[in-house]
């Protein structure tokens, strides 16, 4: 019996979760009421509570319902007992905007990261959470970079901090600008090829070198 409440608990808050998901996306953070997410979940307000504390803590675990598996797959590529952290990198570069592409769950999260939450000054604590992940995904790029230089496979030169700064931009633009306009370029067909071409400049670009 207990393991059936804990289980229906789980339902529970995985279906506030999804409706979140939803009425972000549909309205935004800043437009979003507890009791928007609460009707279309057709639940009532308390049930929220039972799970989170507020807005702020509901949108967070949201988030980390996509997030946080990326981020452990990245940490464990940017190791330097990795072997390969080069064609890892690449490997999850390419892996990353595909399933983007193609898995609605991720789409419409990094959708309402990108493009439905306000950076107006009235959700603090989230803007500071989002400025401290932005910092560890940079980090975590550098760590990687310095262990593919170590390993031979860029430049023993590399300006790594500059690379994982280059990095880091080029990524999140073409994740901006696919998510504001879809239609412009297939994403899944041209994932590939954004890859190769940033990695391209990682080894070859001499404005990514120590002293320039």
């Amino acid at each position: 019996m207990v393991g059936k409440s804990k289980a229906q608990a789980m339902e529970t808050r995985s279906q506030l979760l999804d409706s979140a998901e939803a009425v972000f996306f549909d309205k935004g953070y800043a437009h979003t009421r507890l009791m928007d997410i609460a009707n279309h979940a057709g639940m009532t307000r308390g049930a929220i509570y039972w799970h989170f504390k507020n807005k702020v803590d509901l949108f967070e675990a949201m988030v980390d319902r996509v997030r946080l598996p990326i981020d452990e797959i990245a940490e464990a590529h940017s190791d330097d007992k990795e072997d390969d952290p080069l064609g890892k990198m690449q490997q999850f570069s390419t892996e990353f905007l595909q399933q983007l592409a193609n898995d609605n769950r991720r789409r419409r999260v990094f959708t309402i990261l990108f493009h439905r939450f306000e950076l107006n000054g009235e959700a603090q604590d989230l803007e500071a959470r989002q400025k401290i992940a932005f910092g560890a995904c940079t980090d975590r790029i550098e760590r990687a970079l310095k262990n593919a230089v170590n390993k031979g496979q860029l430049p023993a030169k590399l300006d790594t901090h500059k690379a994982a700064i280059a990095k880091h931009a080029y990524f999140t633009g073409i994740i901006y600008n696919w998510l504001f306009m879809p239609e412009q370029f297939d994403l899944t067909e041209m994932a590939q090829i954004l890859v190769n071409n940033f990695y391209f400049m990682l080894q070859n670009s001499p404005h990514l070198l120590v002293g320039d």
